[in-house]
């Protein structure tokens, strides 16, 4: 493992000119020989988009490897990669935001998707007025990409947190306009956690709540992370702050709010999101469906 670790990094330090060639063998591999997960992303992307031909699916199929390609690239890069080098690759839109936040005296609660290349935000902590940064990770079965994962999220004067314990840690931390707390908030729940669901992307979808609790118990601040691929190997994000419509949060409000703000960024640009994952594979265990539209 050790000898893995030291190969990773090596590769980590070439130039990303030279990582994406790696990238172009592993699309090439992926999209005519191997078929990643093939029949998932197409089921997928049918289901969501239906109103797309078979052609138009074709196509955003193709983009997405591409894009899948760059970001597992891109991800073996970040583990060496320099502060300016990331600074550089990865626009923050909004800044503002957070002199906002800091002022009023409230902690932010971050709201990012699956869309490429969430990896790359850490650099946010080094221009935001926050002292307390805390990008959210969930384990995973691999002890050693956990570990790694945990790494990279936790540079910059980040301080990851596993998913598990950062609702504790949350409530139980100065509510003073100085912590930041990113979660990648389309998390599929195991089916045992399966509870609240609505319709994303015209399906029945089981969603991720954990930070629901927090809204509607908190007086926090909460922004969305539209993320954008400008070109390849350069990002821009723009925050949206999340207003409730009363004084506060309803129950499931800021849930429904993220998803709708999500499917608009992927009706935008569909293939820049992760369609391998299985997200749709617990509808069935859904026992609160909301039948609001989002």
């Amino acid at each position: 493992m050790n000898f893995l670790i030291k190969i990773l990094y090596l590769i980590s330090k070439l130039p990303l000119k030279i990582l994406y060639i790696f990238s172009d063998i592993i699309f090439f591999l992926n999209y005519y020989v191997v078929g990643y997960r093939k029949k998932v992303i197409t089921e997928n992307l049918r289901n969501s988009f239906p109103e797309k031909s078979d052609k138009e699916i074709a196509a955003i199929k193709k983009k997405f490897y591409l894009n899948f390609s760059d970001y597992l690239a891109e991800t073996i890069k970040s583990f060496t990669m320099s502060e300016t080098e990331t600074k550089v690759r990865m626009q923050h839109i909004n800044q503002e935001l957070f002199h906002e936040a800091k002022e009023e005296g409230k902690n932010i609660i971050l709201l990012a998707g699956h869309v490429f290349n969430w990896e790359w935000m850490n650099t946010l902590a080094t221009i935001v007025p926050q002292t307390n940064c805390h990008p959210v990770y969930r384990k995973v079965n691999s002890t050693f990409w956990e570990n790694q994962m945990k790494k990279v999220r936790s540079k910059f004067g980040n301080n990851a947190l596993e998913a598990n314990e950062v609702v504790l840690n949350i409530f139980r931390s100065k509510n003073n306009g100085d912590s930041i707390y990113l979660f990648v908030a389309d998390q599929t729940p195991h089916f045992s956690h399966v509870s609240y669901g609505l319709e994303f992307l015209n399906q029945r979808t089981p969603a991720f709540i954990g930070y629901d609790k927090l809204a509607t118990r908190m007086d926090l601040i909460f922004i969305y992370c539209e993320m954008k691929k400008v070109k390849r190997g350069f990002y821009q994000i723009n925050y949206h702050r999340v207003m409730p419509d009363g004084e506060k949060f309803a129950k499931n409000e800021v849930v429904r709010k993220f998803h709708k703000l999500l499917e608009n960024t992927l009706h935008k640009r569909p293939d820049n999101y992760l369609w391998s994952h299985r997200k749709w594979k617990y509808q069935d265990s859904i026992k609160d469906f909301d039948s609001e539209k989002i």
